[in-house]
C-alpha cells in the first residue's frame, strides 16, 4: 500500500482542504499505478502503461471554462473568449467542491510550469483520480528533491471528476466547469476526467502571467539542431495539424511537443512530457512514440484494446478519435536534457485546411506571419473538443484561442517584436487536404510535409524558384528536391481548376472577414499584408 509523502512545507489546509480521508503527497509512478489499480481506475497494459478511460468527456470543453470576472482584472482579460464567472459564484464553487472532497482520498502533485527557473510557477495540482496524478507528473516539470523540500505553490488546481456543478448555484453553463480565479490563484475543475483540463489550466495561466514579463508563450511545439541549440526553430498549431509528429523528427533535438515560451535568451518548454495522438499511429512512421504506448508509467487515455491480450487498437476510433497517450520527454530518445534552446531562427505554422486550398509549404514576410498568426486558420479534427467528429475549419487566433485570457494583439505584437528582433523566418506549413476539400481530396504526404520541413530548417529552401500565390500573396517554391512538383502547386492537384478557384474565393473571403476585427488594432504594413 502507497504511504503518503507529506511536504511539510505546505499542508492541504492552506488551500482551504479539510476533512479528507488521505492525503496522498507526490507519490512516484509506481506507487500512483498501484493506487489507480486498487481503485479501479483503469487498467494495467503492456510493459505498465497505464489504460484509462475518461467517460463521457473525451476532450476538452471549452464551453464550460470561466475566468472570474474581477473588477481589477477588467482591462487585462479577453471577455469576448472567455467567459465571465462572479466572484461570489467561484465561492460558492470552492465552498461545494471542498465539501465534497470531505472523506474521500486525494494525489497531490507539487510541479513547475516551465523548464526555466527564472520564469517557472509552481503549481499544486490536487486530483481525485491516481492516475491524474501519474498524468500531471509526466505533463508538467518535476522538481528535485531539495526544490520539493521548499515548494510553496503559487497556484493550486483542484479537479474533482466526480463533483457535478449546479448552473444556477455556481454561474456555469451545465455540470461542468473549468473555473480560473486569477487573483486568488485557484483553478477548479469538475465533472470531467479529461485529463488534458489539467495541463491546459497551467497554460492559460502561463499565457496570461509571462507577456507581464515581455516573454512569448506559445502553442507550439519546438526542436533544435543536433549539434546547435541555438539552431531552434518552434511549430505553432492547434491539436491535428502536427505539432507533436513533425517536431519529433530523429535527426533534431526535441525540445518539447506543445507549449513553450520565448524570453530574450531563448526559448523553453513549459512541460516535461509529452500528450501525443494514438489514433492510426504508425509504428514505423513514428516508432518512438508507438513505442510508448507500452511503456511503464506511461498513460493511454481511451484506446480501445483486447480484453485478454490487452493489444491495443490504433485504428478504433468507436469511443472517440482523439486517442492520447502521455509519457515523459525522456522517453523519446532524441529530447533535449534540459528542455531549452536558442531564440527560434525558423518560425512554422501549421495548418489543416479541410478546404484543399492552400500550399504544402509558404514563405511569409514579417507582416504576413503576423496576419496568419493573428488569423490562425486550421481545421479542428474530430475528438479534440466534445461533439467535433469531422473536421471544422476555423479561425482560433494565436493557434490557440482556447488558452488565451488576454486579447490576441498582446500575443501578436510580442510575437511581432521578437521576429523583429531577432529576424526569425516563418513559414506557414499545411498539414490538411489536397486533391481536393475533405471528403474529396486526400491528407498531405507526410513524407513530403517533412521532406519541405527538413529544407526549410537546413536553409537549402531558401535557394529554390518561388512564385507569387494569387489568392494569398506569400512565396511559394516551384520546384523542391524530392517533392512532386503537382503538389507544390494544389490547383493543379484539383480535377476541376475552376472548382479550386470558387474554394480559393470562398477561403479568402473567410479569412477577409474573420480579420476585420484586428484591423484597428494592426500597422498598415500588416493590413498590406491582409489583402495579399
Amino acid at each position: 500500500m502507497a504511504t503518503p509523502r507529506v511536504n511539510p512545507n505546505k499542508r492541504l489546509e492552506d488551500q482551504g482542504i479539510t476533512g479528507v480521508s488521505n492525503a496522498y503527497y507526490n507519490l512516484l509512478e509506481p506507487a500512483l499505478i498501484e493506487m489507480a489499480l486498487r481503485r479501479n481506475e483503469g487498467h494495467l497494459g503492456l510493459g505498465g502503461a497505464f489504460l484509462a478511460s475518461t467517460g463521457s468527456h473525451t476532450g476538452r470543453s471549452p464551453k464550460d471554462k470561466f475566468v472570474v470576472r474581477h473588477p481589477e482584472l477588467e482591462d487585462t482579460i479577453w471577455w469576448d473568449n472567455n467567459a465571465p464567472m462572479s466572484p461570489d459564484a467561484f465561492d460558492r464553487l470552492y465552498t461545494d467542491m471542498l465539501e465534497h472532497l470531505k472523506g474521500r482520498d486525494v494525489f497531490v502533485q507539487d510541479l513547475f510550469g516551465g523548464a526555466d527557473p527564472a520564469h517557472r510557477l509552481d503549481v499544486r495540482v490536487v486530483t481525485e483520480l491516481a492516475w491524474h496524478g501519474l498524468f500531471i507528473r509526466h505533463m508538467l516539470r518535476r522538481p528535485q528533491a531539495d526544490e520539493l523540500a521548499q515548494f510553496v505553490p503559487e497556484f493550486t488546481i483542484i479537479n474533482c471528476p466526480s463533483f457535478k456543478a449546479d448552473p444556477a448555484r455556481h454561474g456555469c453553463r451545465s455540470e461542468t466547469v473549468i473555473a480560473l480565479d486569477l487573483k486568488r490563484k485557484l483553478i477548479l475543475i469538475g465533472n470531467t476526467a479529461y485529463a488534458g483540463e489539467n495541463k491546459k489550466s497551467v497554460f492559460t495561466l502561463l499565457n496570461y502571467l509571462l507577456p507581464e514579463k515581455g516573454i512569448m508563450p506559445m502553442h507550439c511545439s519546438a526542436n533544435h539542431a543536433l549539434d546547435d541549440p541555438d539552431d531552434a526553430a518552434v511549430f505553432f498549431g492547434l491539436s491535428g495539424t502536427g505539432k507533436t509528429t513533425l517536431s519529433a523528427e530523429p535527426s533534431r533535438v526535441l525540445i518539447g511537443d506543445d507549449e513553450h515560451g520565448w524570453s530574450d535568451t531563448g526559448i523553453f518548454n513549459f512541460e516535461g512530457g509529452c500528450y501525443a495522438k494514438t489514433i492510426n499511429l504508425d509504428p514505423e512512421a513514428e516508432p518512438e512514440i508507438h513505442a510508448t504506448t507500452h511503456r511503464f508509467g506511461s498513460v493511454v487515455e481511451n484506446m480501445i484494446h483486447d480484453p485478454d491480450t490487452l493489444e491495443l487498437d490504433f485504428a478504433d476510433d468507436s469511443l472517440t478519435a482523439n486517442t492520447r497517450v502521455a509519457y515523459p520527454l525522456d522517453a523519446i530518445s532524441n529530447a533535449s536534457a534540459t528542455s531549452l534552446g536558442g531564440v527560434p531562427r525558423n518560425i512554422i505554422m501549421l495548418t489543416c485546411d479541410a478546404f484543399g486550398v492552400l500550399p504544402p509549404i509558404a514563405r511569409l514576410t514579417p507582416a504576413q506571419a503576423m496576419y496568419h498568426f493573428l488569423s490562425g486558420f486550421t481545421s479542428k479534427v474530430a475528438g479534440t473538443e466534445q461533439g467535433v467528429t469531422e473536421p471544422q475549419p476555423t479561425f482560433s487566433t494565436c493557434f490557440g484561442a482556447p488558452f488565451m485570457p488576454r486579447r490576441p494583439e498582446v500575443y501578436g505584437k510580442l510575437l511581432q517584436a521578437k521576429i523583429a528582433q531577432f529576424g526569425s523566418e516563418c513559414w506557414l506549413v499545411n498539414t490538411g487536404w489536397t486533391g481536393g476539400a475533405y471528403g474529396e481530396g486526400s491528407r498531405m504526404p507526410i513524407k513530403a510535409t517533412r521532406a519541405l520541413l527538413n529544407a526549410a530548417l537546413d536553409g537549402s529552401l531558401k535557394d529554390v524558384e518561388f512564385r507569387r500565390d494569387p489568392n494569398f500573396g506569400f512565396d511559394v517554391p516551384v520546384s523542391v528536391p524530392g517533392v512532386a512538383d503537382v503538389l507544390l502547386d494544389p490547383r493543379r492537384t484539383w480535377e476541376n481548376p475552376e472548382a479550386y478557384d470558387a474554394q480559393a474565393a470562398k477561403l479568402v473571403g473567410m479569412f477577409a472577414e474573420n480579420f476585420a476585427q484586428y484591423v484597428p488594432f494592426i500597422d498598415d504594413e500588416v493590413k498590406r499584408a491582409a489583402i495579399g
